[in-house]
């Protein structure tokens, strides 16, 4: 009975990738069920039975019944098939009836065991990566809808899931360019408005008037009468506009982006309607939004302290509207740009006044690290670096005890902001992370020709830095180095053998029961970093493809979208990394903000035996779509020979 069992299995996709010790695991664990003809194993719309249907002999049909109660065959399931694959992982009800055609008997495997299988073996869990992806989303949307924070309890409906269109003006009052500048003005006067979208006779919005626009233009005698000008004349072209279907937090972005109090709403080309900063500042009914203008504002690294708490604000509002989690990465990391990029321009003006003149050369600030990758939301360690223009040999020395001391004030600053000091050191202010041009990429190649320990980690830190102030073009260059490093060559397959060894030789906290694997000591007895454990490895394994094939995104997000969008990862993984990644984030951001609004440290750790047993479910899937991940980049990228050489 057993070997019949076994044969049988082994003949079942992906049962067949099982070692013969699993498998005769599994066998006490499967039940027989015999089905005659006619006999309906479930029917549409009935609850989950929990359990896939493996068909060891007959065949079955698939039936779907009409609004109107007619049922037709769609499909048919055969020796050697399975069925039921869509619900049991879901609990979703079921979307067919499913019948035996003749006289049919099949293995039930229940759902634990199920999900045993797919948490402890990567290339089973594999073949059910959509499906497991698809859970993820429902069980995320779930918590996510349920999760609610006292503050802000008597949010009825979530302000990020509101379209542009929701909170717009409309319609809009514009003037053509033809028009007089006098005739503008008296418009905007009687209607009591600041300001006005000049539009031409389809509506395709051209520019913008505003009433600090025209003040500057006659205080710089730009317009000498304004009966003498045409609104085409004087408007500002340059504007940013948004679709009206686009959501909350796209708006909120493009205003903190762009430094602007209007967004354009456009529809194909046509104006309908316009969203000012105060119209978003109402919809929250918080000032928050002011943080951008308040950095702005500042002119001391004493002012720009209390900040950062402002910006933590902002992130509790997020998480409470249930923003997703990219659109509060985004936010935060906008909001965290424009601080550092405040605390520099304080930090050159300081080195003037202490003598020291402006920058010598053009330079340019990166960050690394969650920074770079766009991925911030509480602050984290600092993880920065500056490139330089290459100096005259004569002026090389003096040029870099120049940008010495200027990283040396701009790591303070942000020290001072509540960005703590990297513990590694990996700060412009330290020599290695502060190089000209030349010597960035001397020390690129440096890092890719030997693959010791610690230019590995270097690589997994520089390899996701984001320009953020100074001299983009530098930043372009430094990328270029990094592009023009052959993906063939003998030296990049070697990094990327290392980056993935690297990362690979960690593993998810799960044990071979599909328990949660926790700390055994210290404070955090019982927890799981779900940094550390887990999220770092979806990082290090995706940028180890990206390194490969030459993409210069570096949000993780973008990195799989482009390793799905070049089929270099198939879809069903590519969708099952991001939903893993996205719910891993969820929880850390969620942990984090609890224990700071507690005054505690935030610290990535979690206690998974204090979750819901649906949280429970859904961090262990992604967990499992970690270890998925470990695998495929490991097939891809790990060379034997070398492996067998370091050990």
């Amino acid at each position: 009975m057993t070997t019949d069992v076994i044969k049988t299995l082994k003949s079942v996709t992906p049962f067949n990738s099982l070692t013969l010790e699993v498998l005769n695991e599994l066998i006490p664990k499967l039940k027989i069920k015999v089905y005659f003809p006619g006999d309906y194993v479930f029917k549409q719309g009935e609850p989950s039975q929990r359990c896939l249907f493996i068909i060891s002999h007959g065949s079955a049909e698939i039936t779907v019944t009409n609004e109107k109660g007619i049922e037709a065959v769609v499909g048919f399931r055969q020796q050697l098939d399975f069925f039921g694959e869509t619900v049991v992982l879901t609990n979703l009800t079921y979307p067919a009836s499913v019948r035996a055609k003749e006289q049919m008997a099949c293995f039930l495997l229940a759902r634990k065991d199920l999900e045993h299988l797919i948490n402890n073996h990567s290339d089973f869990a594999g073949f059910f990566s959509q499906i497991l992806s698809e859970r993820m989303r429902v069980l995320y949307e779930e918590i996510v809808t349920e999760q609610s924070f006292e503050a802000y309890s008597s949010i009825d409906t979530p302000l990020f899931s509101k379209r542009v269109s929701e909170i717009m003006s409309t319609p809009v009052l514009t003037c053509h360019p033809s028009q007089s500048v006098k005739a503008a003005v008296d418009m905007m006067f009687k209607k009591n408005i600041s300001s006005l979208v000049i539009a031409d006779d389809n509506l395709k919005p051209l520019g913008m008037i505003t009433e600090k626009g025209l003040l500057k233009s006659i205080m710089t005698g730009n317009i000498t009468s304004i009966e003498d000008y045409t609104t085409g004349d004087i408007m500002e072209q340059t504007l940013v506009t948004i679709s009206p279907k686009s959501f909350f937090n796209q708006a909120l972005l493009a205003v903190i982006k762009h430094q602007v109090k209007y967004l354009i709403v456009v529809d194909r080309e046509k104006l309908v309607g316009i969203v000012t900063l105060m119209d978003l500042v109402k919809a929250r009914n918080t000032g928050t939004l002011l943080i951008t203008s308040e950095i702005d504002n500042k002119d001391s690294l004493d002012e720009l302290v209390v900040i950062g708490q402002q910006i933590n604000s902002m992130l509790y509002a997020l998480v409470a509207e249930k923003a997703a989690v990219t659109a509060i990465m985004e936010i935060m990391t906008e909001l965290h740009d424009r601080l550092t990029r405040k605390v520099i321009e304080i930090c050159e003006k300081e080195m003037i006044t202490r003598g020291r003149g402006k920058p010598p050369v053009e330079y340019a600030w990166i960050h690394m690290g969650s920074a770079g990758r766009r991925e911030m939301t509480l602050r984290t360690d600092q993880d920065n670096a500056i490139v330089y223009a290459n100096p005259d040999e004569q002026q090389a020395q003096n040029v870099a005890a120049y940008f010495h001391e200027l990283a040396a004030g701009i790591v303070n600053g942000l020290a001072k902001c509540g960005f703590a000091k990297c513990k590694g050191g990996v700060m412009a202010s330290n020599q290695l992370w502060c190089q000209s041009l030349n010597g960035w990429q001397e020390t690129v190649h440096e890092w890719m020709k030997k693959g010791v320990p610690e230019n590995v980690r270097a690589l997994t830190i520089f390899l996701d830095f984001r320009y953020i102030y100074g001299s983009s073009a530098l930043v372009s260059k430094l990328q270029n180095i990094v592009k023009t490093i052959d993906p063939a060559s003998d030296t990049t397959v070697i990094v990327s053998h290392l980056l993935t060894q690297d990362d690979i030789k960690f593993k998810v906290p799960l044990n071979l029961l599909g328990g949660f694997v926790t700390d055994k000591h210290g404070p955090h007895r019982g927890e799981i970093n779900l940094k550390n454990a887990a999220a770092i490895h979806i990082v290090n394994c995706i940028r180890v493809y990206a390194v490969k094939y030459g993409i210069s995104f570096t949000s993780t997000f973008d990195r799989i979208r482009i390793l799905n969008e070049q089929k270099i990862i198939p879809p069903d993984d590519a969708e099952l990394v991001s939903a893993a990644y996205e719910t891993l984030m969820m929880f850390r951001i969620r942990e984090n903000v609890k224990k700071f609004k507690q005054g505690h440290q935030p610290d990535n750790y979690v206690n998974p035996h204090r979750l819901s047993k649906r949280e429970q479910a859904l961090l262990k899937d992604a967990f499992t779509a970690v270890t998925r991940l470990q695998k495929l980049t490991s097939n891809r990228f790990s060379i034997y020979w070398l492996s067998y050489l370091g050990q």
